[in-house]
């Protein structure tokens, strides 16, 4: 890749923790610097500095609603977003995810997920028609051009989330967010980088998981994304896997991927490593 190309890449940075102090605040400031002196072009979203808004409500369009008593968000901030009368903090975003090329999430891992103000971004900027539509989602999804990646903190040990931890298997923790929406919208999803339990853990081998980072941040955009099942694996009434394809796999040892498994084994680190 020349440096012309670098040059023209954009990448949106998602970040939300209330301390600047914080494991992710270093994480996310590693972050900026790496891509930047690597060429990129880098925008930051600091959700708690924004105070951004988590609750998806008729607040987010400007104007009428078309059916106030029984409002239906997806409908109506797709009617609004054809027209132009999102608010204004959406469309902002929207912005953003519409120039990047890479977006990366950086959060602590609350209760198995994102933080509620994260989840209220992807609730409120993912809007329907924008994001996603029932002809353009998954394998045919809108963003299929972009990548993306979630770097995360823990606060509990990487065998607690292993497949015989008390936590159990990351790969399954990580489906919803990885599948359910990053994927769900086209995203080729890159493998997430894990800060397994940073608060305890010295501050030399805090030093050194930054460091690993920043190596890994140089050539992110050109890593290959996980492994997701084909739209065209399903057929177009119930979406369920062709009977040709649910053959093929049929003598296999492992499912298709953590979610369509087929009553088998998942497939190992399907959720954190490409090409396995």
């Amino acid at each position: 890749m020349d440096s012309s190309t670098l040059s023209s890449k954009k990448v949106l940075i998602v970040y939300a923790h209330q301390s600047n102090g914080s494991f992710n605040a270093a994480a996310k400031d590693a972050a900026v610097e790496a891509l930047t002196a690597h060429g990129y072009t880098v925008e930051v979203s600091d959700l708690y500095a924004m105070k951004f808004k988590a609750a998806a409500t008729a607040e987010d369009i400007i104007g009428e609603v078309k059916n106030a008593e029984h409002f239906r968000y997806a409908e109506e901030t797709k009617l609004a977003w054809e027209e132009g009368r999102l608010s204004a903090d959406i469309t902002e975003e929207q912005r953003k995810v519409t120039g990047a090329d890479l977006i990366v999430f950086q959060f602590p891992m609350y209760w198995f997920t994102v933080p509620a103000i994260m989840k209220g971004w992807f609730d409120r900027v993912l809007t329907l028609g924008y994001a996603y539509s029932h002809d353009k989602r998954y394998s045919r999804g809108v963003f299929k051009d972009k990548k993306v990646v979630l770097s995360f903190t823990t606060g509990s040990a990487e065998s607690m989330f292993s497949a015989n931890g008390i936590n159990g298997d990351m790969n399954v923790t990580l489906w919803p967010l990885q599948n359910g929406i990053l994927h769900y919208c086209g995203f080729q999803v890159l493998a997430p980088q894990i800060f397994w339990a940073p608060s305890h853990i010295l501050p030399k081998a805090r030093k050194t998981l930054l460091d690993d980072w920043r190596t890994r941040l140089q050539g992110l955009l050109g890593e290959e994304p996980l492994s997701f099942t084909s739209m065209d694996c399903f057929d177009g009434e119930g979406f369920q896997l062709k009977p040709e394809v649910h053959e093929k796999h049929a003598t296999k040892e492992f499912g298709l991927t953590v979610g369509i498994h087929l009553g088998k084994p998942i497939p190992p680190h399907n959720q954190m490593k490409a090409g396995v």
